[in-house]
């Protein structure tokens, strides 16, 4: 009898000790891993890229300064440090708020595009920066024949579209209170083609994301702030504005953050869209149509900047995080047939953090994403990293398509098929508020999941199917 006394006793125990907090009962789902990151002394930063600038095989973390030096943050031994690269693209005289790369001039090799700010709306003095490091760097706008389409009006977002499908990218930029902007290059001479194209409306242009939206090339979505977003339907290379006809207008709200994701798990894409001090929109692609599946929760409006869609945990499900300005962030886990989950947070919570821009990549290899956050705008605040709280990366596996130049694919959708969802992922092309990520598609693989095939649709429309059965790796895809 005491016997059995005693053993109760034992079960009883247990619980009682977890409740004391020697094993919590639900662990934060980040770590917080800033010490990581060198030197890293407060500044205003806005948006954050990630491209491999020295074509090592190895990306970087592309720092915007706002009156700051623009930083390559690169990891090695164990640390982010930043990288001297050039005085053209420290450039800490000017005020760069967005970044993209992309191969512009179709040489194999991504250039960078520097969108800087330095009034609110309409004209501004500091013209943007377009970046070839293929010899040493040339700034494309510095070319006298270049000159007179260098972008003077006030910039919020900049994107990559290969618009023709040949590994030969233009370059969107999101204007606010002038006309937006679309340049393409041609033996280093710039075109700005975007009123050729009816694609140079004058908005409070915001964010812009290009990808397989409707078709098989790369369609064109803005979101926009006091009017209408807008999405164009790339066709043949001309772009149709079907804004109206998929109901993704949202004229009462200010669009900030936007993001491709698969929300239904389904294969086709949809648009992920925070709107600051508004509701924030989960449109899916079903029945002909975009249908907003936004959660009374999800929606509820906050200070939003960027919008990320990633498999952070590696559980096989996405997360999609809010990056909100003096406000806590927030995120949700993306579950079955566009089913949302509140995810609380609490070391990226950043109650206080003024967040202005972040982005995803496994900057060191280990299977696992990490999410780099940049502050700024109303204080100089240091940058953060964060990466999910597990104690091994597990089963994942990473595809990277390069195109027929052998350059990242940006806006190529690579869909991972298995026995339990066909889940599309689109190679980011920038920039949903200022920030581009990692050109790889980064799935993490759920429990008795068996892998089918990967599919890679690329930017001409053309598709590759495969059979991938090695895990726990990065596999390249060529075109």
């Amino acid at each position: 009898m005491l016997h059995r006394f005693n053993r109760f006793l034992r079960l009883i125990y247990f619980p009682t000790w977890l409740l004391c907090g020697l094993i919590p009962a639900h662990a934060d789902f980040f770590i917080d891993q800033s010490h990581r990151i060198t030197e890293n002394h407060p500044r205003l930063s806005y948006g954050i890229s990630v491209a491999d600038l020295d074509n090592d095989g190895s990306n970087e973390f592309i720092v915007t300064g706002f009156g700051y030096p623009n930083l390559a943050l690169s990891y090695k031994n164990g640390t982010l440090s930043n990288r001297e690269i050039d005085k053209l693209f420290t450039d800490e005289n000017r005020k760069t708020i967005g970044v993209a790369a992309c191969d512009v001039d179709g040489d194999g090799f991504e250039e960078v595009y520097f969108l800087n700010t330095d009034s609110y709306s309409g004209e501004k003095v500091l013209a943007d920066r377009l970046l070839d490091f293929q010899t040493n760097a040339v700034d494309l706008f510095d070319i006298r024949e270049n000159q007179p389409v260098a972008n003077l009006t006030a910039g919020r977002s900049v994107a990559c579209v290969d618009r023709k499908g040949d590994g030969r990218y233009a370059i969107y930029v999101s204007n606010y209170g002038g006309p937006s902007r679309l340049y393409e290059v041609n033996q280093n001479i710039v075109t700005d083609i975007a009123t050729q194209l009816g694609v140079d409306r004058v908005t409070g242009g915001r964010a812009v994301v290009s990808g397989h939206i409707l078709g098989n090339r790369n369609d064109l979505f803005a979101a926009n702030e006091r009017g209408p977003n807008f999405l164009y339907q790339n066709i043949d290379g001309d772009f149709l504005d079907r804004t109206l006809e998929y109901n993704v207008d949202d004229t009462l709200q200010n669009g900030r953050g936007t993001a491709l994701a698969d929300i239904m798990y389904n294969g086709r894409l949809g648009l992920i869209i925070g709107n600051w001090n508004g509701y924030h929109r989960l449109f899916a692609f079903n029945r002909n149509n975009f249908h907003d599946l936004a959660t009374s929760e999800f929606k509820e409006p906050s200070k939003i900047r960027t919008v990320i869609s990633a498999d952070f945990d590696n559980d096989g499900y996405d997360e999609i995080f809010f990056n909100n300005i003096g406000q806590p962030n927030r995120m949700f886990r993306l579950l079955d047939n566009g089913t949302l989950e509140r995810v609380e947070l609490s070391a990226a919570l950043e109650s206080e953090g003024l967040g202005t821009g972040a982005a995803v990549a496994d900057i060191d290899g280990n299977g696992i994403l990490d999410l780099l956050i940049a502050h700024g705008e109303s204080a100089p605040q240091p940058l953060s990293l964060f990466s999910a709280n597990i104690a091994s990366a597990g089963r994942f596996v990473r595809i990277q398509p390069v195109n027929l130049k052998d350059a990242p694919a940006r806006g190529a959708t690579v869909t991972l098929n298995t026995n339990l969802r066909s889940h599309a992922k689109t190679i980011d092309a920038g920039s949903g508020y200022l920030c581009q990520m990692e050109p790889v598609a980064h799935y993490g693989l759920r429990k008795n999941e068996v892998i089918n095939s990967v599919s890679v649709r690329w930017t001409d429309g053309t598709e590759k199917v495969m059979t991938i059965v090695e895990e726990r790796k990065t596999h390249i895809v060529r075109q």
